[in-house]
């Protein structure tokens, strides 16, 4: 893929998101490596509506920002992940509402944030570690994310919104969107004690699908 697709990739996923209420307004913000180990973020106030694919921040592999607008001030979060998980390709971070609302009750696991409902969220997202509440730009975001050494490629920020990175632009917005509808559906199920599935059948779901499992 040449970097010009990239761009239109990442644009056009963002808005497909934006466009069903995945999140609102200007928030979120994404990020995908290029070829030559340099990074496109998108920039600062933007809105997942209206990415432009030639105002898109643009770092060297060296860090350095060379083109395009000044970056998301979620920095922290998109480099700590890249620096700690050798094979991730894009990073996701959006202020989805189910997933947030999730965040808020008392009674979530903060080492499995998301109840083993559906084989999809294990097989795409692993366990999820919930972290505390920061504030937006916080580098102790980053700083948090690194503490996980690699182990987890999504985490949930609480009162504020999920981060997801994947191999590639795609399957990090296709994580995302498994992490919210995994998030819904645990809302829709709050005290009626749902049929989970068993701890056998999550062992078994990470054997077959050889999924990054942080026991």
């Amino acid at each position: 893929m040449t970097e010009a697709q990239l761009r239109e990739q990442m644009c056009r996923l963002a808005q497909s998101m934006f466009d069903r209420g995945l999140t609102g307004g200007s928030t979120g913000n994404i990020s995908a490596r290029t070829a030559d180990g340099g990074l496109l973020v998108s920039p600062t106030g933007s809105s997942f509506g209206r990415l432009d694919p030639g105002r898109l921040s643009r770092f060297d592999a060296q860090g350095r920002l060379i083109d395009g607008d000044p970056p998301t001030k979620e920095m922290p979060l998109h480099t700590a992940f890249y620096e700690t998980r050798s094979k991730a390709g894009a990073v996701v971070h959006l202020h989805s509402c189910h997933s947030v609302a999730w965040s808020l009750m008392p009674d979530v696991d903060e080492d499995d944030f998301l109840p083993p409902l559906t084989p999809y969220a294990i097989m795409k997202l692993g366990r999820v570690k919930l972290l505390p509440f920061f504030l937006p730009g916080d580098p102790a975001m980053g700083e948090a994310v690194r503490g996980l050494a690699g182990k987890r490629s999504a985490v949930m920020l609480a009162n504020h919104g999920p981060v997801v990175a994947g191999k590639d632009v795609e399957a990090a917005c296709n994580a995302m969107e498994e992490l919210e509808d995994t998030a819904r559906l645990a809302m829709l199920m709050h005290g009626r004690a749902p049929r989970q599935l068993t701890p056998e059948q999550v062992r078994a779901l990470v054997t077959k699908f050889d999924v990054e499992w942080d026991a």
